[in-house]
């Protein structure tokens, strides 16, 4: 009875429920070829968005240069003459009212 007692006790220090924190708290280590697939893949992404903004830039450059410009409806306002403007104009003849 002794030795099974002794048995009983050795196996319950084997059962231990605290949990396992050695590998669980530490963060995954990578192998080279995993880190080198995840850079690919963040270039991969990035590349795409750029491509996206660089559609989205040119359909915008091209709809400025074909879209052209017009001034119709738009008014000019008449330029105000200073004094001596307007002593220019006489001295050379001109109509001031022009």
């Amino acid at each position: 009875m002794n030795e099974e007692t002794q048995e009983e006790i050795k196996g319950t220090e084997k059962e231990n429920t605290e949990p396992d924190t050695t590998e669980g708290d530490k963060p995954k280590k990578l192998t080279d070829i995993e880190d080198a697939n995840l850079a690919a893949k963040r270039l991969e992404d990035a590349t795409k968005v750029q491509k996206e903004e660089n559609d989205r830039t040119e359909k915008l450059l091209v709809e400025s240069r074909l879209g052209g410009k017009t001034e119709a409806g738009t008014t000019t306002e008449p330029k105000e003459e200073t004094p001596k403007e307007y002593r220019d104009k006489i001295m050379r003849g001109e109509d001031p009212k022009a």
